[in-house]
């Protein structure tokens, strides 16, 4: 029996669980597959060089389900800026009906997205951001906490706290990130007051996730202890695998240096050559502390079912029976 909640009421899927963005990740195979086990993908646009590859890549990805799956659209400020409009009118001309935003303010892109009947899911890293994505309309929030991969933020502020605190604004469907993993996570979350979870780290290590193999056996080697946090002292601290890159950004931004002090180090292109070749000291990689939940290589299909059915045991079975009247208390 699938677990309902109101997120998948809200975005048409059977179960509550999505795979967010992840640049160099989030491409067809995965997020098709995704979709075929009944959560829901997205491809991140960004990593489409152009906005033609992306409308390649998500008719590739049609190709290979008839579920529904998103886009992921993460607007950041860069010196030159990709040409986010384009990319928009690619999502809307392809007939998506889900957008995953996240990075910074959505409200330039709302109006686009709903008045072509896309929902908007919009990620967030505080309880503020929240609460001023569901004042300006988005359709459902993704609270990210400090465990997560890729930028958790300036707060510090882990799920534990984050989730029940974000749910006693959100009024919307919201769902939990950074962190999960696995069923237990998903039943903490729903507990939280959460409605699903987000997970980024646990699909990147799947068979049909496009990294190498010696990436994903890396995750399910590594332990919670194996990440760094970059850019600290930048104000826009960004979660990644411990390795002898990220360690020496780590220092030279810890001793003053600058942003063009590491920019060759943190280049999205040696990231990528992580993902394609397996050198894993290659450049920068992203991996949320999850790392140390993840124990094997699963198929998307294999993994989610099984997150579903320890799910329902764990609500049904263990959790049920501690609430059991002892024996004899009604006589």
């Amino acid at each position: 029996m699938p677990l309902t909640t109101k997120f998948t009421e809200a975005f048409g899927i059977e179960h509550p669980i999505a795979q967010g963005g992840m640049q160099w990740v989030g491409r067809a195979e995965l997020v098709a597959a995704v979709a075929n086990a009944g959560a829901l993908g997205f491809i991140t646009a960004l990593t489409q060089p152009t906005p033609k590859d992306l409308a390649n890549e998500i008719a590739r990805c049609r190709d290979l389900t008839d579920k529904p799956f998103g886009v992921n659209l993460t607007i950041l400020p860069t010196i030159s800026p990709p040409p986010y409009d384009e990319y928009r009118r690619v999502i809307i001309d392809s007939g998506v009906k889900v957008v995953e935003t996240a990075g910074s303010n959505p409200a330039p892109h709302l109006s686009h997205f709903h008045d072509n009947g896309i929902k908007v899911l919009h990620k967030c890293t505080s309880v503020r951001h929240a609460v001023k994505a569901q004042e300006l309309g988005v359709d459902g929030i993704s609270i990210d906490g400090f465990e997560c991969a890729g930028h958790p933020g300036e707060d510090d502020i882990p799920g534990l706290v984050l989730i029940p605190a974000a749910a006693k604004q959100i009024e919307i469907p919201m769902i939990a990130s950074g962190g999960f993993a696995d069923a237990r996570g998903l039943v903490a979350a729903l507990a939280l007051g959460a409605d699903g979870i987000n997970m980024g780290s646990r699909f990147m290590c799947t068979v049909e996730s496009p990294v190498h193999q010696k990436v994903k056996e890396a995750i399910v080697a590594g332990d919670e202890r194996g990440t760094e946090l970059i850019f600290r002292t930048l104000g826009n601290t960004g979660r990644v695998a411990s390795n002898s890159v990220s360690r020496e950004v780590v220092r030279i931004l810890a001793d003053g240096g600058r942003f063009e002090d590491v920019r060759d180090l943190v280049s999205g292109a040696r990231g990528a050559r992580v993902y394609e070749t397996g050198d894993l000291e290659a450049g920068i990689w992203w991996i949320g502390t999850s790392m140390g939940l993840i124990d094997d290589i699963p198929t998307v299909g294999t993994l989610l079912s099984r997150i579903i059915r320890d799910a329902e045991h764990l609500i049904e079975g263990r959790l049920q029976a501690m609430v059991r009247s002892p024996a004899g208390a009604d006589q």
